[in-house]
């Protein structure tokens, strides 16, 4: 049932208005609480799923909104959250910057992707600024509407063949060799006890990720 469901969500466009049924069904999915799939059919991340990422040190969710740092960049920012059901914790799995992916196949380990904010159409990002509170690398989320530049790009650091849903793995910033981090340290107003998201230079506990919540795009036979 859910692959079949999975494979009829393509925009419909109406006039200038593209209606995606992907959003109608994620809103389903919050509602209910549930992922949208069967775990032993859906082994693998897959380019095109919607996924929420924990960090396993922190138990937070990588996060983003409207609201942009005040200092350093100016960018939208990233930050980790406790909270399970907040929809702005949702991010699309995407190829790298002018490499598009197959929608609906496994990420290999080593792949370079995207990961695309679902509310915002900002892309995960980082650069030589400061992060605001433990001055590592920031991390923001940068781009309109999915286009961005090739500091969007992560590597999908993992020990296996293919990005498996179960297993941790580490987001490697592909042109600066940064981890994808969680400190613990938390910010005051106005998104007090979020914490801060950063770029950090080496392999730590506090930097591996998990998926959780979303929808997993299962590949088309027909195509």
């Amino acid at each position: 049932m859910a692959s079949t469901l999975i494979r009829i969500l393509r925009p419909l466009k109406l006039s200038n208005l593209t209606v995606n049924l992907s959003l109608l069904l994620l809103f389903i999915v919050l509602l209910s609480g549930e992922t949208l799939c069967d775990s032993k059919d859906f082994k693998y991340v897959t380019c095109g799923s919607v996924v929420k990422l924990l960090n396993t040190k922190h138990n937070v969710r990588l996060h983003s909104h409207e609201v942009k740092y005040g200092s350093g960049s100016g960018q939208q920012s990233v930050t980790g959250v406790l909270s399970v059901d907040d929809g702005n914790s949702y991010w699309v799995i995407k190829g790298e910057n002018d490499k598009p992916c197959k929608r609906g196949e496994p990420i290999k380990c080593d792949e370079t992707i995207r990961l695309q904010h679902l509310a915002t159409k900002r892309n995960l990002h980082s650069h030589h600024f400061q992060s605001p509170i433990s001055h590592n690398q920031e991390v923001s989320a940068f781009g309109e509407g999915g286009n961005g530049d090739n500091l969007d790009d992560w590597v999908v650091v993992c020990s296996k063949k293919n990005w498996e849903r179960k297993d941790t793995v580490r987001f490697r910033h592909k042109i600066t060799e940064m981890y994808l981090h969680i400190t613990g340290d938390q910010f005051g107003r106005p998104i007090h006890g979020q914490r801060e998201v950063s770029g950090f230079n080496y392999p730590d506990v506090s930097n591996e990720w998990k998926t959780m919540e979303g929808i997993y795009i299962k590949p088309d036979s027909d195509e």
